[in-house]
């Protein structure tokens, strides 16, 4: 079974630009291949990736519905309804030489996400043998840890900034992760964005009364910042990166 690993925190944090540089960690450390998911419906790891998008869960899900009865001409000859599913699916991955990335998308116009999340659970039920490791950028809410859609979770990676609202909702991450029995080997909180890299008494106050256990800060790094205004992917950072240096030390440290 895939060691999975699940990154979580409020919007704006820079958890998906951490999500991306710890999958290119992983890679370098030879854990692959590895099955990344962006389960954000407003997807852009593919970006902190440098990978093009091709078809999205969402897209596979609007195809079906506008197909309608008429979904059975669609299908080739000799194939069954079930296997052109699986197939259309499958489009939503994206093969990498390291890594494979799975991307969960948004349904036009309006309407819940009830019948994308069940695709994208169903989907990673049914890959998470075929990968040592397993990363999900999660959304910004909680919704795919309050529906139970990660099959388990082994390392839970909760993601701030410096502000207390930020370290308040990684807390409430942390409850839900607790209540909902999910029960992760290692879950613990990563600050990201820290002015030289240091945290003011405030936010180490916010931390301890949320009982968060910290596994490390990520410093301002001006370099993420021209990446990210550039559109440049956040994977060719150069090495002497301070982010990318801090989130290896952090990653070494947690030996998944």
């Amino acid at each position: 079974m895939a060691h999975v690993i699940a990154v979580a925190g409020k919007g704006g944090v820079g958890k998906t630009t951490l999500t991306g540089l710890l999958i290119q960690y992983l890679v370098q450390a030879r854990k692959n291949p590895i099955l990344a998911v962006d389960a954000d419906a407003n997807s852009n790891l593919n970006e902190v990736l440098g990978v093009e998008m091709n078809m999205t869960l969402g897209q596979v899900r609007e195809e079906l519905e506008q197909a309608g009865m008429d979904l059975q001409s669609k299908i080739p000859a000799g194939m069954t309804k079930a296997d052109y599913l699986e197939m259309r699916m499958n489009d939503a991955i994206t093969e990498e030489d390291d890594f494979d990335l799975m991307i969960m998308g948004r349904s036009q116009g309006q309407g819940c996400y009830c019948f994308v999340n069940g695709l994208l659970e169903r989907q990673i039920q049914k890959l998470q043998g075929n990968y040592p490791y397993i990363v999900v950028d999660n959304e910004a809410g909680m919704e795919h840890i309050s529906r139970g859609i990660l099959p388990k979770v082994d390392t839970m990676i909760l993601v701030s900034d410096c502000s207390k609202r930020g370290v308040q909702a990684a807390g409430r991450i942390a409850e839900l992760v607790n209540e909902s029995n999910m029960n992760p080997k290692h879950m613990g909180l990563i600050v990201n964005r820290a002015p030289e890299g240091k945290l003011n008494e405030g936010t180490l106050e916010e931390i301890a009364k949320q009982s968060l256990e910290l596994l490390g800060i990520v410093p301002q790094d001006d370099m993420v910042y021209q990446y990210d205004c550039s559109g440049n992917p956040m994977v060719k950072l150069p090495e002497n990166s301070p982010a990318r240096n801090a989130l290896e030390d952090i990653i070494k440290k947690l030996v998944i």
